[in-house]
């Protein structure tokens, strides 16, 4: 027997020429509700180089290990007496300076893998396997039990946030979401009214046309916040017209590339850090204006961080553990994890300090209030990442 639920998305797929795949996906979502909490995750691309990006300015190896790229100690934005931030990250500080910036250096895994591929399909899916890295992911897995949605702005849809049940679609601009004609696609659908089973399906499309139109005044609309003419303040900025239409997503998914910084890295990460930061900020002041904040967390991670020597193109090669950044008005802000050390080392490089698995159970648990055991393949324990 045909079910509700089958007969209702079979229906859907025959009126695909008037109706986007994301719309009506969107009119089978739930509404995420006034209060429920959102993730925003931007994937820093190519290996950020942690140990230029969280400084250890007090600690004298460092400029011994980079006589080129060290960053000058009178330059950086001090944490504590012993860390801070590189000067581009300096757009940040509004943010650090209200508690709500969370710096985690020293993320990684065990037996560290310095392959792009490999790291990023453990950091994806956060298992070592060879068959489970090429599987499901964590965000993926974590939605699947709601059958949940995440949106990616950008051209495809990374292997973190595909799941069983769940839904991941990508996208690079808000008209993609548009109904191309939506006068003819309204009338095609035809009366809604009755309580058979071609009625509720006609009813779920004319909430996807409603949605269509919600969508395209927000087009017509003007932003709150102003965004730097950069790639990701664009994609965030995108990622914020999204979440001001509250499509039932709980997840949305970005990248900045160009982190693979093996010769003349000292501009180049500059920019990098400076685009980032940025970015960043000129989101939660938008989000801020639009009494979202609160709702919305950020994570930024990087498949591995970069050797702690130079190398002799005045770059960096791949190392093992990166820096995670979490932010946002739920966050409790500071140092979350402890610095790795640069002389007790393992195969040439800093030992990790936290398993990125706990930053991904803290995240599910603690923001979002999803289970983390079946996402991640197993307990982990929590960090004091979120206020209570």
């Amino acid at each position: 027997m045909l079910s509700r639920r089958r007969f209702l998305q079979s229906s859907l797929l025959a009126l695909a020429p008037t109706v986007p795949v994301f719309v009506a996906r969107t009119a089978l979502a739930a509404p995420t509700g006034r209060d429920q909490r959102l993730l925003v995750v931007v994937q820093l691309d190519g290996g950020n180089d942690a140990l230029n990006t969280v400084i250890p300015h007090g600690d004298p190896t460092y400029r011994r290990l980079r006589p080129i790229l060290a960053v000058d100690k009178k330059y950086v934005v001090r944490l504590t007496d012993e860390a801070g931030l590189h000067p581009a990250l300096r757009p940040l500080d509004k943010l650090f300076q209200a508690g709500q910036l969370g710096i985690l250096p020293g993320v990684g895994y065990p037996n560290p893998n310095r392959s792009h591929f490999e790291s990023m399909g453990i950091w994806h899916t956060a298992r070592f396997d060879k068959d489970g890295r090429g599987g499901h992911g964590w965000i993926g897995r974590a939605l699947d039990p709601a059958a949940g949605s995440s949106y990616v702005v950008g051209s495809a849809v990374p292997r973190a946030v595909r799941g069983r049940r769940s839904t991941a679609v990508a996208l690079n601009r808000i008209e993609d979401l548009l109904l191309a004609d939506a006068a003819s696609a309204k009338k095609a659908v035809g009366p809604a009214a009755g309580d058979d089973l071609l009625c509720f399906v006609r009813r779920q499309t004319v909430d996807a046309h409603k949605t269509g139109e919600r969508l395209a005044r927000l087009t017509r609309g003007g932003d709150a916040g102003r965004y730097p003419a950069t790639g990701l303040a664009g994609r965030l900025k995108l990622a914020a017209r999204m979440l001001k239409s509250d499509l039932g997503a709980r997840v949305f998914y970005t990248t900045q590339g160009g982190y693979d910084t093996h010769a003349l890295q000292g501009s180049t990460h500059e920019d990098l850090l400076a685009e980032f930061a940025g970015a960043v900020a000129a989101f939660f002041e938008d989000l801020k204006q639009a009494k979202l904040a609160d709702r919305v967390s950020l994570l930024a991670f990087s498949e591995f961080g970069r050797t702690i020597r130079e190398n002799s193109s005045a770059g960096t090669d791949h190392g093992t553990a990166g820096v995670v950044f979490l932010a946002g008005p739920g966050v409790k802000g500071g140092l979350a994890t402890k610095m790795p050390s640069l002389t007790d080392l393992a195969g040439g490089e800093p030992k990790m300090t936290a398993d990125f698995r706990r930053v991904y159970a803290t995240v599910l648990g603690d923001w979002l209030g999803l289970p983390g055991r079946m996402a991640l393949g197993g307990n982990f324990e929590r960090l004091p990442l979120f206020r209570g």
